[in-house]
């Protein structure tokens, strides 16, 4: 035998609705808490409703009160997380192939790409290996 708990919402002895868990249940009775509130505040208007579109109006701005928050500026909107663009600078140093070898005949030019961004700056003997490297690639190819 199976056990199964169900959580019943009861509005004025009725059952309204009935779920399989009791936070769904509570958010469900809350809304109809605040579609009732706002039916009587309906009810106080010099507006002329209709019961039923008094029901529906008040249900309806229950159902999506966080909108309704936001259109009275009672709430701001939730931002989307923007991407904030790294502040990276890039250097390319082309690299021509070696022309002695078919296979380099066929071959592009291969481009290196490398970045180097404000909060890590490189040290000075990486710098000054880079720089003698490019040197020498230069002299090869001269």
């Amino acid at each position: 035998m199976a056990v199964e708990s169900r959580y019943v919402v009861i509005r004025e002895g009725v059952e309204v609705q009935t779920f399989m868990d009791k936070k769904a249940a509570d958010e469900y009775d809350k809304m109809l808490d605040m579609a009732d509130n706002l039916a009587e505040l309906f009810s106080t208007a010099s507006l002329k409703l209709t019961e039923s579109l008094t029901e529906e109006l008040s249900i309806y701005l229950a159902q999506n009160r966080e909108q309704v928050l936001i259109a009275l500026q009672a709430k701001k909107p939730a931002k989307k997380p923007a991407k904030k663009p790294a502040e990276t600078t890039e250097e390319v140093v082309k690299v021509e192939p070696d022309v002695n070898t078919e296979a380099a005949v066929k071959q592009e030019p291969k481009v290196k790409a490398e970045r180097k961004t404000k909060a890590k700056p490189k040290s000075k003997s990486k710098v000054a290996s880079a720089e003698s490297l490019a040197d020498e690639k230069k002299l090869e190819t001269a």
